[in-house]
């Protein structure tokens, strides 16, 4: 079998760690070497190919995760002309819906990726990447009068709660519940 092309090794190395940032968020980051090569498509030789070790790659693709949570916050305020409030309530609706409880692998990484972090050693990239991420996540659902970082609780404790109850009616229950208390108040909703 031929070399591959350093673009092809570059498309093989996003695949990995995109495929990565999904099991990792579902399965968490034990999910082994072998069983990550295999659903990205790949042999588990090309992994050393492309990563000094499995740490390096739950580093990137921790980063990776939380890109794209920026990314999805970002567009949100896009999408609403940067009415801030707004493009947050859009993000707390489809947070706390049964799609989003029933996806981790494209889920939040605050939720999917928190027990494996906090098993891993304090100095590693991974934990500095989700500290850094959960901050920014917590900043952008800060309102005048509302803690993000209240918020960010309130969202992952009810995400990782409904998870863990899901089959049972108080599943639901927690995302409705979470739901009320993050809601707009009625004098803040913003004008059409």
């Amino acid at each position: 079998m031929g070399r591959v092309s350093q673009a092809q090794a570059e498309e093989n190395r996003r695949r990995v760690v995109d495929t990565a940032s999904r099991l990792f968020r579902e399965q968490g980051t034990q999910v082994s070497v072998a069983d990550l090569m295999k659903a990205a498509g790949l042999t588990h030789g090309a992994f050393y190919k492309q990563f000094a070790s499995k740490e390096a790659l739950v580093d990137e693709a921790t980063a990776h995760a939380f890109a794209e949570l920026a990314q999805r916050y970002g567009a949100g305020l896009e999408r609403y002309d940067g009415r801030r409030a707004s493009a947050q309530q859009a993000l707390i609706d489809s947070y706390l819906s049964v799609e989003h409880r029933d996806d981790p692998a494209d889920g939040c990484p605050v939720a999917g990726l928190a027990a494996d972090i906090a098993r891993e050693g304090g100095g590693r990239e991974a934990r500095r990447v989700y500290t850094e991420g959960v901050a920014d996540f917590a900043d952008f659902l800060a309102g005048d009068d509302q803690d993000g970082i209240v918020r960010l609780c309130t969202l992952f404790g009810a995400l990782v709660l409904s998870r863990a109850t899901k089959g049972s009616p108080l599943s639901g229950e927690i995302l409705a519940a979470a739901h009320a208390a993050l809601a707009e108040a009625p004098d803040q909703a913003p004008q059409a």
